[in-house]
C-alpha cells in the first residue's frame, strides 16, 4: 500500500460522516424553508394608508347599492355631492321607488382609477326591477363609472355611462290609444 492512500478504515469513517452532516444540512434548509413559507402569512398591506382608503370607496359604493335596494332615498342623497348631474340621477331613483316594489342589484367592480382626491370606479351591474312580487319584471345589465370625491369620506361627485339607476325612466311603456272607430 503507498503512502498516499492512508489506510482504509479512514477513508469509510471520514465518508459516512461527510453524509450524516449532508443529510443534517438538508434538512435544516427543508426545515427553515417551511417555516419562512409559514411566517408569511401575517404579513399585513405594504401600504397602510391606501388599503384604508380602499376598504373606505368599497364601503361607499355599496353602502350606495344598499340604499338603492332597500328604497332609501336619502341615504344616497347623503352620499352625493350637491350636482345638476346627481339632481338628475336623483329624479330617476325616485321614479324607480315609484314604480318598483322590488329591486335587486349586484354590482362588480372592474377598475379603479385614483388621481389625487378624485376616484373613478368603473363597474358592471345587473339586476331586476319588479312592480309586484308576481311578476317577472325588468332584466337589465350594463357598465358604469361612479366618480368620488375625497379621501377620508369619498362622496359621489359624478357619474357617467350606462348606469342602473332610472329604470323607470328608461323602460317606460307607452299606452295604447284608443282607436276611433268610425
Amino acid at each position: 500500500m503507498s503512502s498516499l492512500d492512508g489506510s482504509p478504515g479512514q477513508f469509510l469513517y471520514w465518508a459516512v460522516e461527510y453524509c450524516v452532516r449532508l443529510r443534517k444540512a438538508i434538512m435544516l434548509c427543508m426545515l427553515a424553508g417551511v417555516l419562512q413559507g409559514v411566517g408569511c402569512g401575517s404579513k399585513g398591506p405594504q401600504y397602510p394608508e391606501e388599503h384604508a382608503r380602499y376598504v373606505r370607496l368599497d364601503r361607499a359604493v355599496e353602502d350606495l347599492r344598499n340604499a338603492y335596494i332597500r328604497h332609501d332615498l336619502s341615504a344616497m342623497e347623503a352620499l352625493m355631492l350637491p350636482s345638476d348631474s346627481l339632481d338628475r340621477v336623483i329624479s330617476d331613483v325616485s321614479k324607480d321607488f315609484q314604480e318598483y316594489v322590488d329591486i335587486s342589484l349586484d354590482f362588480s367592480i372592474e377598475r379603479v382609477l385614483i388621481e389625487g382626491d378624485q376616484i373613478d370606479v368603473f363597474f358592471h351591474w345587473q339586476g331586476q326591477w319588479q312592480h309586484s312580487a308576481a311578476e317577472t319584471g325588468v332584466r337589465d345589465r350594463g357598465h358604469g363609472m361612479l366618480r368620488w370625491t375625497g379621501v377620508q369620506s369619498p362622496l359621489l361627485s359624478d357619474v357617467g355611462g350606462d348606469l342602473p339607476f332610472g329604470m323607470a325612466v328608461r323602460h317606460t311603456v307607452p299606452r295604447k290609444q284608443p282607436s276611433n272607430a268610425s
